[in-house]
């Protein structure tokens, strides 16, 4: 067993190698139980390097240890069970953080972990030897799977969002440095694996993937002129005007592409469809391009949210400044909107260009408001059977608040899952009448939905390992999210608090001690389990493959939240 007043020392003999400033032992929640001496550290900063550490373990812990850069430097995190290190797929007592400088060698980390408390498991159990994507209980593990592609969308990305202005390029790739769920490119690329070859078209892409437009290097390349783009991205050199002197009149560039053989291009060509278990170029893209919009609306949310802090570090409007994190937002869009156009798609451009109107309409709705009764067409979700779902309604605007509820929802959570599925299925070569971007977009739509109600939950329990805050966060926003909505059925008087935003004193304080003795959280997490059980159920249409069995297992853990 773990004995604590010796970790003092084992957690002193870490931090031999002046490149590793801190050792923490803490729960998988995140709190905070022994510290080594750091004088270097302010509290504040051990108070962060915990929260980040809990939150890098909740998204690898079925990889048996984390790790992560960000401001803070380098953080690997261990399980901590009996004195050791333990197996994979276990959930242990304690975590074990190392923090480091950003020179810190991992080896040299993880050996020191291990050699230092006597740990079982040897520094070759690490993650660049784990190849397998099975989780522990025997299911495909969807970051498994797709660990190498992810980390290349990941590493790569930066490259998009050079500046010529250094402190643009800072407050854009802030969010990009800290640990986060990558679902949106992990949906873009899965989607990608389990349909690649079923689309009628899919032999045309992988040949223009291969000689034309659509091949890595002619991603990067601009559509128009660099001279006239002016677009100073120091990742990607170009050859910019110079200010100093009139522009010229230059005559037009002539660019030829190959064309592809006549047998791709026949519109009655048949291709027996065929899983072909790969990505292509512009699905790698998409996905850094879907990250880049989610990032985007990150900075404007906290912005308007006025949060300090996002992934358990400062968020960018503490860090930079309220102004410049809206211009960081608006640049990513710009880099995003630039990326999209070199797809070569007007199917994709439309679906990714509503997702930017869908994230301004659902933050306009949620300023709104459910506490008033609306005019949004309750159409909107006609499919969902609201009668199932809650009791009889005291108030004649409940089923207008619960319409605006999921509409918000889908428009500020769902609507980029969903297009940016069905995007990646368009540019596998899936055309109008085939199944397989129906599928893509049901599954990410309600797959979104399910995501955002348990993300709703959080906001009621203690949850700083996965990024939320806790104590009603959403509540002194003036937001009625759905275990509030479901609570006012039970205790109506509620609805005077829903109604004025929380904003009295003793507001929050009351609410929240409603909603704790109501089943609110409970209805909703059913709600989310029946969206996620829905998604699962299209799914069905697929071809088997280990895609296929990624995205089902994907459905269960957005509701576990396992990551």
């Amino acid at each position: 067993m773990l004995v604590l007043p010796t970790l003092h020392t084992y957690l002193s003999q870490l931090l031999s190698p002046p490149s590793i400033h801190t050792a923490l032992l803490l729960t998988p929640e995140g709190a905070l139980t022994r510290t080594g001496p750091a004088p270097q550290r302010s509290k504040d900063e051990i108070r962060m390097a915990a929260g980040l550490g809990a939150e890098v373990w909740a998204e690898t812990r079925g990889e048996g240890e984390g790790m992560a850069e960000s401001e803070l430097g380098r953080i690997l995190v261990l399980a901590v069970e009996d004195g050791r290190v333990s197996g994979e797929g276990t959930e242990p007592l304690l975590l074990l953080a190392v923090n480091g400088t950003l020179e810190a060698n991992w080896d040299t980390m993880r050996v020191k972990a291990c050699c230092d408390f006597a740990f079982a498991t040897p520094p070759s159990a690490s993650s660049h030897a784990r190849t397998s994507p099975l989780s522990s209980s025997g299911k495909v593990d969807p970051h498994a799977l797709l660990k190498a592609e992810i980390s290349h969308v990941r590493s790569s990305l930066l490259n998009l969002l050079g500046s010529s202005n250094p402190t643009l390029s800072e407050i854009a790739s802030y969010y990009f440095h800290h640990p986060s769920k990558q679902l949106r490119p992990l949906l873009v690329l899965l989607f990608s694996r389990a349909t690649n070859g079923l689309g009628s078209q899919f032999p045309l892409k992988l040949w223009s993937a291969e000689h034309a437009r659509l091949s890595p290097e002619q991603l990067n390349a601009p559509l128009s002129r660099p001279d006239v783009l002016n677009d100073f991205n120091p990742s990607m050199p170009d050859h910019t005007t110079s200010f100093n002197s009139p522009f010229d009149l230059r005559p037009p560039p002539t660019v030829t592409y190959p064309s592809p053989p006549p047998s791709l291009c026949v519109e009655s060509a048949v291709s027996l469809p065929q899983l072909a278990h790969t990505l292509l170029p512009s699905q790698l893209r998409l996905a850094q391009i879907v990250e880049m919009i989610h990032v985007a609306s990150l900075l404007h949310d906290d912005v308007i949210d006025k949060s300090d802090l996002r992934r358990g570090a400062p968020s960018a409007p503490a860090a930079f400044g309220n102004k410049l994190a809206v211009l960081g937002g608006d640049f990513l869009l710009g880099r995003a909107s630039a990326a999209l156009s070199r797809l070569g798609d007007n199917e994709v451009v439309e679906l990714i260009s509503t997702v930017i109107a869908n994230l301004v309409e659902g933050e306009i709705l949620q300023m709104k408001g459910t506490g008033a009764r609306s005019s949004v067409d309750s159409s909107a979700f006609g499919e969902v059977d609201l009668s199932s779902l809650h009791a009889q309604p005291s108030h004649a605007e409940v089923p207008d608040r619960w319409c605006i509820y999921l509409k918000k929802t889908y428009l500020k959570t769902a609507s980029l899952m969903a297009k940016g599925a069905r995007a990646a299925v368009v540019l596998g070569g899936c055309r109008e009448g085939e199944v397989w971007k129906e599928v893509a977009y049901a599954y990410g739509r309600n797959v979104g939905i399910a995501f955002q109600l348990v993300d709703d939950i959080l906001d009621f329990s203690s949850s700083s390992a996965l990024g939320k805050p806790g104590s009603g966060a959403d509540l002194r926003l003036g937001l009625a999210t759905g275990p509030v909505l479901y609570a006012a059925e039970e205790y109506p008087e509620l609805e005077p608090l829903i109604a004025r935003g929380f904003k009295h004193d003793g507001d929050v304080e009351r609410a929240l001690s409603l909603i704790h003795a109501s089943s609110g959280v409970s209805r909703t997490r059913d709600l989310a389990q029946a969206y996620a059980e829905k998604a699962r159920e299209v799914l069905a249409v697929l071809p088997a493959s280990e895609a296929r069995e990624a995205l089902e297992a994907l459905t269960e853990g957005v509701v576990r939240r396992g990551w």
